[in-house]
């Protein structure tokens, strides 16, 4: 049982756009989930061995260049026995090291291939509604929270509108987004919902 999904992305910051469009995307899965985003730190910060051991999707996202800490996170969730899900991004000039990462993996498992952030946001929302309804007792999920999670996902695949890669005030870091039904305390409020209710009408 949990009420908590660990969603771990790991990807260099040359992908600081699309690290920012999944942060923000978790926050549309129809589900009363809390979610813990945790995202390859920047510079010589320190690896969260512990999410990459426990988190229910990870995702390897790769642009032009493999950079540290990306090639210990694959390896530690590896040796885990966990199977991260890789991105590559097309039209994309690699480094010869970038290259040669992307050939080491083609040896395990396919690359998922991505056009831009708003495929990537379609892609990966997919793979959570697709990890949430298969590990549904684990999350306790609820019949009718199924039944829409499953049919939200099968309205992403015909989803045409772009999405809004605008990367101010998104949730380009590591972060913890908390279930509005499970974790709100009781008779709390939500003040832009309030606020809403004051105003008047037009």
């Amino acid at each position: 049982m949990a009420n908590q999904v660990v969603f771990y992305i790991s990807a260099a910051s040359d992908l600081e756009v699309e690290r920012e469009i999944l942060g923000r995307a978790v926050t549309e899965v129809p589900v009363d989930l809390g979610w813990r985003v945790v995202q390859s730190p920047a510079g010589n910060g320190p690896v969260d061995l512990e999410a990459i051991t426990h988190a229910g999707v990870h995702v390897v996202l790769m642009g032009s260049d493999i950079r540290a800490p990306i090639g210990l996170e694959w390896q530690v969730a590896r040796q885990a026995g966990r199977r991260p899900v890789a991105f590559l991004k097309q039209e994309t000039l690699r480094t010869p090291a970038g290259q040669d990462f992307v050939r080491a993996i083609r040896h395990t498992q396919s690359w998922v291939p991505f056009a831009d952030g708003a495929e990537l946001r379609r892609k990966v929302l997919e793979l959570l509604a697709e990890h949430l309804l298969n590990h549904a007792v684990h999350y306790v999920l609820k019949p009718e929270e199924m039944a829409t999670l499953s049919s939200w996902r099968d309205g992403l695949a015909k989803e045409s509108e772009a999405v809004d890669e605008e990367t101010r005030g998104g949730a380009g870091e590591s972060s913890v987004i908390l279930s509005r039904e499970r974790f709100m305390p009781s008779g709390g409020v939500i003040i832009g919902e309030a606020t809403a209710e004051r105003e008047p009408r037009s």
